[in-house]
């Protein structure tokens, strides 16, 4: 499998250790957008209007529900697992497309889920507490490079 594609399938899993749901909508976004080559693959149901419709309604949710004081930690078990799945099932789209296999990508796209879950963790509480402003404000710029980077990722594939 070319490397390229190995990369970018651990890359969408780190873009969804940031942001659960993010990753699967950019992804759907993308193979909508025919980025993402997925006909013919276990995955063209991405592509098509209702995932990304769900996976985007699922996204703005995860983006409010982020900011509030309740919010357990995103390492807690219910957050990092879904950060697993979703990394996983972004990874394996993007191996798919790529016409790699997709149970690679799967996994790489799972691990990526569990790097940017820690780092992202780590990054939000460091800058924080470096730059003495709100928690609300460094988790707005993280949803944007989540957001962005994901889109621009996929769009380069």
């Amino acid at each position: 499998m070319n490397s390229t594609v190995l990369l970018f399938a651990f890359a969408i899993g780190v873009i969804a250790g940031l942001r659960a749901m993010t990753a699967p909508a950019d992804t759907a976004w993308a193979a909508h957008l025919g980025w993402l080559h997925v006909v013919g693959t276990p995955f063209k149901f991405m592509g098509s209007m209702i995932t990304v419709a769900i996976f985007t309604v699922l996204a703005v949710v995860e983006l409010v529900t982020d900011k509030l004081p309740a919010t357990p930690s995103r390492l807690a078990p219910p957050g990092l697992i879904a950060r697993i799945v979703t990394g996983g099932l972004s990874g394996a789209t993007v191996a798919a497309a790529g016409g790699g296999a997709w149970i690679v990508g799967a996994i790489l796209g799972a691990l990526g889920g569990v790097v940017g879950a820690f780092v992202g963790n780590r990054t939000r509480s460091a800058l924080v507490r470096a730059l003495k402003c709100p928690d609300f404000v460094i988790a707005v710029a993280e949803d944007l490079v989540a957001i962005c980077g994901g889109l621009f990722l996929l769009s380069r594939f």
